[in-house]
């Protein structure tokens, strides 16, 4: 495999490297501190940084030009990702209206649709939430219960949906409901999509054990939704929802790359101590941490090869899989592993007085336990490792 860039995709991280030395904000602090997206003042600056990289002509660089994009190529994007990890840029908001509703109205929304709705998800104008999941249905995303009935020129909304991220803060959502519950459970659905300042849309945060509330339950009673806002045909949204969903699986592939976190767990070798000595002069601690880097070094390279068969223009690979599912265990393990170290001092709660780094280890291992269960369990993952890459028997 060839690692070299071309010389047009050097000059491509050069331009943007630049432009992040003059315009990354000089009051982010890569120092350990969480930053809780919960609270206002901090949404509002996580949007102003978005705003400054879309006014910069570097947000959306994925999307085609005649949407307000760079058609940046997957190289490209890659390089993209690497630079804005080199220098932990603070995070941007609307991450759902980018990488999830902006392109699948790109492929089945109307012309009115895509004129009304595309535009102002790239400046974050209006924040986007997705409804999909529901109580009770665990991983079988078709099986909605949330109906929508047929009612002239608008349809009537009722039902509920869980894990919804930033719902809180989203002007708009789409809808996965159910419009005809006659027809088998795959058939029948539709996709809307619904203002959230709708009367009869009540928004329940779901507190983590972090103290976090990114999670919502969205309930809906009586919500009308005008027929426009249909995308795709009636009774047919979930060839709509797979579309979705495939954006969704090509971003929560797996980072490329963890190795900032184990030099931050190496870091923390070297400040506590182990039988009165610093721990990184045990043999155990650094056999461990050595053992994390070439599990996220393999991984680095799984993510590679799922690069590669983009480039080739081939369908996805078991990668996505093998990189979700590697990641989210190996951040929980390596999570695990900083407590062993701390010893008493992870019991310290994120920013209580005397805690080592803030006490952010420990509110990052609460926090790892959900990366194995977002974007398909960890079990639905091994599930389609073991039977559609290994061809083993249904368990």
């Amino acid at each position: 495999m060839d690692f070299k860039f071309s010389r047009e995709d050097e000059a491509f991280r050069q331009e943007f490297r630049q432009w992040l030395e003059t315009n990354l904000p000089r009051d982010w602090r890569d120092d350990g501190e969480l930053h809780d997206p919960d609270t206002k003042d901090e949404f509002e600056r996580r949007r102003s940084w978005h705003r400054k990289l879309y006014d910069g002509g570097w947000m959306c660089i994925h999307w085609p030009t005649e949407y307000g994009g760079r058609g940046a190529t997957l190289i490209q994007q890659f390089i993209y990702q690497q630079e804005l990890d080199r220098v932990k840029a603070p995070p941007t908001v609307n991450f759902q209206g980018i990488a999830r509703v902006g392109p699948t109205l790109m492929q089945w929304g109307t012309p009115e649709q895509k004129k009304r709705y595309i535009p102002k998800i790239p400046p974050a104008e209006e924040i986007w939430c997705q409804g999909l999941s529901e109580p009770n249905h665990g991983s079988d995303l078709a099986a909605v219960e949330t109906r929508a009935v047929d009612n002239g020129d608008h349809f009537v909304v009722n039902g509920s949906k869980v894990w919804t991220s930033n719902a809180h803060h989203a002007d708009f959502s789409t809808l996965l409901c159910r419009t005809d519950p006659s027809l088998p459970k795959h058939k029948g659905l539709s996709y809307l999509l619904v203002d959230m300042r709708s009367p009869g849309i009540t928004v329940r945060p779901l507190v983590q054990i972090t103290g976090e509330r990114a999670f919502n339950q969205v309930f809906y009673e009586d919500v009308q939704v005008p027929k426009a806002n249909l995308v795709g045909q009636k009774n047919q949204g979930w060839m709509v929802a797979i579309t979705n969903m495939m954006f969704e699986r090509t971003i929560h592939g797996g980072r490329t790359d963890m190795m900032v976190e184990i030099r931050q767990l190496a870091d923390l070798a070297k400040q506590v101590e182990r039988n009165g000595r610093p721990a990184w002069e045990d043999e155990y601690v650094r056999q461990r941490v050595v053992r994390f880097a070439c599990e996220a070094e393999g991984l680095k390279y799984t993510s590679l090869r799922q690069l590669t068969r983009q480039l080739k223009g081939l369908p996805p690979g078991p990668e996505g899989s093998i990189m979700k599912l590697g990641t989210s265990d190996l951040n929980l393990r390596l999570q695990m592993f900083a407590m062993e170290l701390l010893g008493a001092y992870g019991q310290f709660e994120y920013q209580a007085p005397g805690a080592i780094d803030h006490g952010k280890w420990s509110h990052r291992m609460l926090a790892a336990r959900r990366g194995t269960i977002a974007a398909g369990t960890n079990e639905i993952q091994h599930n389609i490792i073991g039977e559609r890459v290994l061809g083993l028997p249904k368990g």
